[in-house]
């Protein structure tokens, strides 16, 4: 059985992130190849003609993400009637009509959460991301990687992501400006691509490094002993997982999806979006004892490894390939 990713996005998304990640997992289980840009030269390319000829004589399986993939590949089943058509919706608010009525026209349907399958109104299967537990890890000494990264102190808080305003790296400025001067030896940092205007106003907020798009965000998570999630708004998170299997102590908002992810206070910790003194609280808390961010870290990625492996992604979803291809 042939499975194709397409990927036809103009610029590397989370999304981008998680197509890239699966495609090896779900190696194990199919023929799985990608077509259009942006995606790892190492993993293995399919061109589109190729594709459309392979599906002439055998069964091919078209997975998209996004709402132009999937309109080609129900343009594609019109004449390859071989070819089915599997679509996972990403988005972090509901879904407009159009796209209900498009995702109704697939043969299968995958949803990231209970909520998301919800909005979708149709028939899907809940299929949770998973992170690479190989690559995702703790450090063998925190402290010495958050020294690699040539930032001074000895800790270090931050955010990962796109930086715009439903990111929340508004609310996370203003909640951990005050508190630095007063932990001297902690830094923030904010990693991402962001506008040179939007950065210039979280600035204005605190004392802030903000290193910009990183190829590598491995060392990253292994070098901070905090990472916060405070988007008002995530279908999922990845970040969150990666964080919390790297041995970071999670702070993240408390969005539908995330108490199902975090035991607050062992795992990590929970507060209401937009809520910028809860979130200053949980900060200070954690800035004045190390070690207790140290302690909630190791319970994230002993919780991350039980239950947030790719490989459990990539066999839920392998599960709904072969439901597809038998009938």
């Amino acid at each position: 059985m042939l499975v194709v990713h397409p990927h036809f996005h103009h610029r590397h998304t989370g999304v981008t992130t998680h197509t890239a990640a699966i495609i090896p997992a779900l190696q194990l289980h199919a023929e799985v190849r990608w077509t259009g840009r942006l995606l790892p030269e190492a993993l293995k390319h399919m061109r589109l003609g190729e594709v459309w000829e392979r599906a002439k004589s055998e069964a091919v399986i078209w997975h998209a993400h996004r709402n132009n993939e999937l309109l080609l590949g129900l343009w594609l089943r019109l004449f390859r009637p071989k070819l089915k058509v599997v679509f996972t919706r990403h988005g972090s608010y509901p879904p407009s009509a159009f796209t209900r009525l498009l995702a109704r026209q697939a043969d299968r349907l995958i949803a990231l959460n209970e909520e998301n399958a919800g909005w979708m109104k149709t028939e899907s299967t809940v299929v949770p991301h998973g992170v690479d537990l190989s690559r995702f890890r703790p450090p063998v000494n925190r402290p010495a990687a958050w020294a690699a990264l040539k930032l001074g102190g000895s800790h270090g808080v931050g955010v990962v992501g796109r930086i715009r305003e439903n990111k929340g790296q508004q609310d996370f400025a203003e909640a951990v400006g005050p508190l630095l001067k007063a932990n001297p030896q902690w830094r923030a940092a904010l990693i991402g691509r962001g506008e040179a205007q939007w950065l210039a106003s979280l600035k204005k907020k605190a004392e802030l490094v903000i290193p910009g798009e990183q190829a590598d965000i491995v060392p990253w998570y292994q070098g901070l002993s905090v990472l916060v999630n405070p988007s008002h708004g995530e279908s999922f998170g990845l970040t969150l997982i990666e964080g919390m299997a790297a041995g970071c102590c999670v702070v993240s908002t408390r969005l539908f999806h995330t108490p199902g992810l975090i035991e607050h206070g062992r795992t990590g910790f929970l507060y209401e979006p937009r809520d910028v003194k809860g979130l200053k609280e949980i900060l200070a808390l954690l800035m004045k004892d190390p070690a207790r961010a140290q302690a909630v870290g190791t319970a994230a990625a002993e919780e991350a490894r039980a239950r947030f492996g790719i490989e459990r992604e990539a066999a839920a979803i392998a599960t709904v390939y072969a439901g597809l291809a038998a009938t």
